[in-house]
């Protein structure tokens, strides 16, 4: 098993201010993590580069390419309430998007068999024509639309669970069959999209599926959302690529967060990924750092998500429980599925 990781230090560059929860410390720990485990010294290193504005033109209004790139070398420019750039942010959103493609090629040409890419800026806010909370680019929507023209993809399954929902994802994909957009995310909570109702249109309808819940929710829960909804949804659409946006902000004890998935509950639901993938599209899975505020959840939810990727270490087998309060709440999804994606 071929692991690569997206890693580099220029990635530190892009910083909202002193006291801005996405920091460029978010990734210092992950890489000093990585830096200090002797184990991972056979994870291949998959060397970024700056994406095209042709590239990211693929998802953003050229417009907006542009409004971004006029805020080279100003020392900050306000975006949005929660967004801002320095005089770096755009190289630095640029090579972000161009680490998460060289990841993405590298899967596809079969020199690793799946990857994370450790970047920043996140990006599954960001819409075609605005930033939007702490996102520049959409990393994850630009790397689907590339796979599909450089590929000739046709089913790529973007899996996004962030503590909050990907609303840039999912209108960029909207009313499309070829990017089907399944996110679990804290509802109602920032950005106020994602609810149960909201399945896709035209072309597009039944291939976004969201799972908004209530707080408090961990492991169990999680791990029986893949295993009741994911699992069907992915047998059945077969993608040929899996990506993921993986928010750490689900992780028990994070600032913005009210979830309670524990470092172990990350290493089940990539294993269970894992094994989708290998099912369905040949092992093909690039996971990309979105959300995660807590120094020690990121620093521990991926060390264990690596450790699975790379075939270190084995996830212990358990049925999933979770109460009949919470099997209520879930009730819309069993009806969406069954009204979009029936048993054959």
């Amino acid at each position: 098993m071929v692991t690569g990781i997206v890693r580099d230090w220029r990635y530190l560059n892009h910083d909202m201010g002193p006291h801005h929860v996405e920091s460029p410390a978010r990734l210092e720990v992950i890489y000093r993590m990585i830096e200090a485990e002797p184990a991972f010294k056979i994870l291949q290193t998959i060397e970024p580069r700056e994406a095209t504005e042709e590239e990211i033109a693929l998802v953003h209004y050229r417009s907006y390419i542009e409004k971004i790139k006029e805020t080279r070398g100003k020392p900050r420019v306000i975006l949005d309430p929660d967004t801002s750039t320095c005089s770096l942010s755009y190289e630095t959103a640029l090579l972000a998007v161009g680490g998460v493609l060289e990841a993405a090629q590298a899967i596809m040409e079969k020199r690793v068999d799946n990857a994370f890419a450790l970047i920043r800026p996140p990006g599954h806010h960001a819409e075609s024509s605005r930033a939007m909370g702490f996102c520049l680019f959409n990393n994850v929507a630009i790397a689907a639309r590339w796979l599909r023209k450089k590929y000739g993809l046709e089913r790529i399954l973007i899996v996004d669970w962030d503590l909050h929902h990907g609303n840039g994802t999912q209108h960029a994909f909207y009313r499309e069959r070829e990017v089907f957009y399944f996110s679990t995310h804290q509802f109602p909570y920032y950005p106020g999209t994602g609810h149960w109702d909201e399945v896709g249109e035209g072309e597009g309808l039944g291939f976004t599926f969201n799972v908004p819940l209530s707080p408090g929710k961990g492991d169990s829960e999680y791990l029986f959302i893949f295993k009741e909804f994911l699992t069907p949804i992915v047998y059945r659409y077969q993608p040929q690529f899996i990506l993921v946006s993986a928010g750490f902000d689900i992780y028990a004890g994070d600032p913005l967060g009210g979830m309670m998935v524990s470092a172990e509950g990350f290493a089940a639901l990539t294993s269970q990924l894992m094994a989708l993938a290998r099912e369905v599209c040949e092992g093909r899975l690039l996971l990309v750092l979105e959300g995660g505020y807590s120094f020690e959840g990121l620093k521990n939810g991926v060390r264990e998500i690596l450790f699975q990727l790379a075939g270190l270490k084995d996830v212990p087998a358990k049925e999933p429980v979770i109460s009949a309060l919470v099997r209520k709440e879930l009730a819309p999804a069993w009806h969406n599925l069954e009204l979009y994606w029936p048993q054959a």
